[in-house]
């Protein structure tokens, strides 16, 4: 790994107090809108690297915001540190063992995630000020982008309204560019109300809210086979009725999460499923409510940002894993299916090698792999301001995202490794964007070209609050 550039050899100095933050968000496991122990040391941190602090971003508690710099150019690194239910795990074991307590897990690396932006916007305001530079970085502590939707509701109360470049990053089996595919969606709890009678003695006079929710599945199970292929639709019962068999259950609650290519056909597809809740209470003599809990819009990519992203990849190459490394990442890929591990490979565009455990190349620009399918609230802050953002190669070929593999591998020097490797491309990208007016000014071109005619109109409508209830089901 080359290491030629002054902002590098930043990121470097500072590793062992961001690692530790890392592994520290690894220990506690919060879950979206719930992060208070995790933004808390984000916020320290913050402050310890004197950054000017605005907490609460949004009026989202668990949101902050760290400035530093003075006038140019305002950059911000985006960082998350959001957890998973169900995906507890012994960090660094290789077979499924659960830790005690509530089974919260980082089965996505945003303990990861969050560190390594925020070291990379530390080595950047240590540039700017060695360098006497005008311009400023922000690092945005973003909660919730698992579901809640936080980076929305911040687009929309302006919290990126004066950003001029935004960057981010994700972990992943790969250091490459990320393909600025995904999909836009929504989250709709939908609630039915019927009456409650005798089950047995009296059916004829209950009106089955549970029949509704029933009903509304089935119905919408049978519009999959007529709607455009790349969509995606999923469900969660909040409230079956009860435990009674004997009540005919008068309340029944579904959350259904809604996923289209883009807002326009995320919006003709929400109509679609509504209007299927409408005829299951019809059918039923139920009645129905839908409330939007959160909503995302699809990404925007951006070339100008996504060249110089890729030039400082490739000055910098692949991350520095070593055998050691490479041999815990076969443990792990020992509980993988040769699927998962091919799959990997394809996703990323590259043929599959086989033996190979860690990333040892940094994937060409202009190669593409299988479309992403998944869903993020960066999609948001891509229609506001010219965004990048880049894979980090943290964890063994084949892992699956949102697993306990996952989990386990996140406090690992390959991790570690990675997530510093990732936070040096960051930084290096933001100075390119802050040495560069050019750079800046042809990622805005990009990104007004791209929404002439389409212009932003956010998912999530102006009396749509943040669901800082949903992860108990109760948003």
């Amino acid at each position: 790994m080359r290491n030629t550039e002054a902002v590098w050899r930043l990121v470097d100095a500072r590793t062992p107090e961001f690692t530790a933050l890392s592994d520290r968000i690894w220990g506690m496991p919060e879950l979206a809108y719930t992060e208070t122990r995790s933004c808390a040391e984000h916020t320290a941190m913050l402050r310890d690297q004197g950054f000017r602090v605005t907490e609460q971003v949004a009026g989202i508690p668990t949101a902050v915001m760290g400035e530093a710099g003075e006038g140019g150019p305002v950059i911000a690194i985006l960082g998350e540190y959001d957890a998973l239910p169900g995906l507890s795990q012994e960090a660094g074991v290789a077979e499924p063992r659960p830790l005690p307590g509530p089974g919260f897990g980082h089965g996505c690396g945003h303990n990861l995630l969050g560190s390594a932006s925020l070291l990379a916007a530390t080595a950047v305001k240590e540039y700017l000020e060695e360098n006497m530079l005008p311009g400023r970085v922000r690092y945005y502590g973003c909660p919730a982008e698992e579901g809640g939707a936080a980076k929305g509701f911040m687009v929309r109360d302006g919290a990126f309204a004066d950003v001029d470049i935004a960057i981010s990053w994700h972990p992943a089996a790969f250091a490459a560019v990320q393909e600025a595919v995904s999909l836009a969606n929504t989250r709709i709890d939908f609630g039915f109300t019927g009456r409650a009678s005798h089950a047995a003695a009296a059916p004829h006079l209950g009106r089955s809210a549970l029949d509704a929710v029933e009903l509304m599945n089935v119905g919408v199970n049978y519009m999959r086979e007529h709607m455009p292929s790349d969509a995606r639709i999923h469900y969660a019962y909040l409230d079956a009725g009860g435990v009674a068999p004997n009540v005919v259950q008068p309340t029944a609650k579904v959350r259904y999460l809604i996923r289209a290519r883009d807002l326009v056909e995320l919006r003709a597809l929400i109509a679609r499923v509504r209007r299927i809740a409408e005829g299951a209470a019809l059918m039923t003599e139920t009645q129905v409510t839908a409330k939007v809990v959160s909503g995302v819009s699809n990404l925007l990519g951006n070339a100008p940002l996504e060249r110089a992203m890729q030039a400082n990849l490739e000055r910098l190459g692949p991350p520095p894993f070593d055998e050691a490394d490479r041999a815990k990442a076969a443990e792990f890929q020992a509980t993988l299916s040769e699927e998962d591990i091919a799959a990997s490979w394809r996703r990323i565009g590259l043929p599959v090698r086989k033996g190979v455990t860690l990333c040892d190349v940094v994937v060409p620009l202009e190669v593409k792999g299988a479309p992403m399918v998944g869903s993020t609230d960066v999609g948001d802050v891509s229609w506001v301001v010219p965004t990048v953002q880049a894979r980090g190669a943290t964890h063994a070929i084949g892992t699956p995202g949102h697993s306990w593999q996952l989990t386990a591998q996140g406090m690992l020097p390959a991790a570690h490794k990675g997530m510093v490797h990732v936070a040096k491309v960051m930084a290096g990208t933001a100075v390119d964007a802050l040495r560069d007016p050019e750079l800046v000014a042809a990622a805005k071109a990009e990104l007004a070209a791209r929404t002439e005619g389409n212009p932003y109109e956010p998912v999530l409508s102006p009396d749509v609050q943040p669901p800082f209830n949903m992860s108990t089901g109760a948003a």
